[in-house]
């Protein structure tokens, strides 16, 4: 661990060794680091600050009292009733100054590094049983963006840590058989990429599980609006071993993220961008050859989070901003019909407007 630090790593010097201080979340940037990937400068607020902060304020006791009663997940209006007691109470309880300190030096020299006073921030949860290669808890806590100063960086931590108990997260690990008093939480705080473009990518087609395909999903502003389910975005299909793209459909973007005051909220996208590709052919393969890159250094298909800096040059404001390996091939929210209607003429015509237009 840092010399200089007792709860807190930096991202180089985290890697999947260190899940259980830093969580799948951070553990995975780490790699990322190290593998060479662009990936946003931050630290990881670690595990044994949560355990420490849960001990001294013998935190630990009110959660098993207030769970022991739940015999099953399906008792939603206990899990309810105890979730929010958990939460309230964690986040009554102040965080020890000792902890505190840490995390705003730490965020002090992460703006000195970026050249910034009150760096805007991505401060994001992880969990220790999150983003493994044989279950995936990711999504049960929270995230929260555009975060920027000492007390807001502390108070957007405070709530991660609350998160660990929302109600969907006791209830995926009642369902998995994880034990809720063994599961701890670390929380990344990344410099906030000022996202024109954002979305995720697949490094294999999700809908049938095709491993020589990449699948890209993109929308204006910060990707919240496609993990969240808000958008029809742009979607694409690359082949891996020609690098081209075979698929293309134009979502209706109409509602996209963005950065306000200290927070996001959203907004409408212009309605002459709604239906433009709001990346360009090229930038789709500078992210498809990134998600080859993080596939080839974790040996496996990955489901990556990605951003495009507006204000940073090609190729280099490509980030990634989270990669965790794909535990399962679901069914994604693209209907076939939609596919099947798209045509040849269709395609062509969207990759030359990607050619031509926004973002080239």
């Amino acid at each position: 661990m840092s010399s200089q630090f007792q709860y807190v790593l930096w991202f180089e010097e985290c890697n999947k060794s260190m899940l259980p201080l830093t969580g799948g979340k951070n553990a995975n940037l780490g790699e990322l680091v190290h593998a060479g990937i662009p990936v946003p400068p931050g630290f990881a607020v670690t595990s044994r600050a949560f355990e420490q902060f849960m001990k001294q304020t013998e935190l630990w006791a009110d959660v098993k009292k207030l769970l022991t009663d739940i015999s099953s997940p399906k008792e939603i209006k206990k899990v309810v009733k105890a979730g929010k007691a958990i939460r309230l109470a964690i986040l009554s309880t102040p965080i020890p100054k000792k902890i505190q300190k840490e995390i705003i030096a730490a965020y002090k020299i992460l703006c000195e590094k970026c050249k910034a006073v009150n760096l805007p921030v991505a401060v994001r949860s992880s969990a220790t049983a999150e983003d493994l290669e044989d279950a995936s808890f990711a999504g049960q806590q929270d995230t929260y963006l555009w975060i920027w100063g000492d007390d807001q960086v502390i108070e957007a931590t405070h709530r991660c840590w609350a998160s660990l108990f929302t109600d969907r997260a006791i209830i995926y690990r009642m369902k998995a058989g994880f034990p809720q008093d063994e599961v701890l939480i670390s929380v990344g705080i990344q410099k906030m990429v000022n996202s024109r473009s954002a979305g995720v990518m697949f490094t294999l087609d999700p809908v049938t599980g095709d491993e020589s395909k990449i699948t890209i999903e993109a929308n204006f502003g910060f990707g919240e609006s496609i993990v969240q389910g808000m958008v029809s975005p742009d979607y694409f299909i690359i082949q891996k071993n020609s690098m081209t793209i075979s698929q293309s459909i134009i979502g209706e973007k109409e509602e996209q993220f963005v950065a306000k005051d200290c927070g996001t909220i959203v907004v409408p996208v212009p309605l002459n961008q709604q239906k433009i590709p709001c990346i360009s052919a090229r930038e789709v393969n500078e992210i498809a050859k990134m998600g080859i890159n993080i596939e080839k250094h974790y040996k496996a298909p990955q489901d990556i989070e990605w951003a495009i800096d507006e204000d940073l040059l090609f190729p280099d404001n490509i980030f990634s901003t989270q990669s965790r390996p794909v535990t399962a091939t679901g069914k994604k929210e693209i209907s076939e019909n939609i596919l099947k209607e798209k045509g040849k003429d269709d395609k062509d015509h969207i990759i030359d407007l990607m050619l031509q237009g926004f973002g080239k």
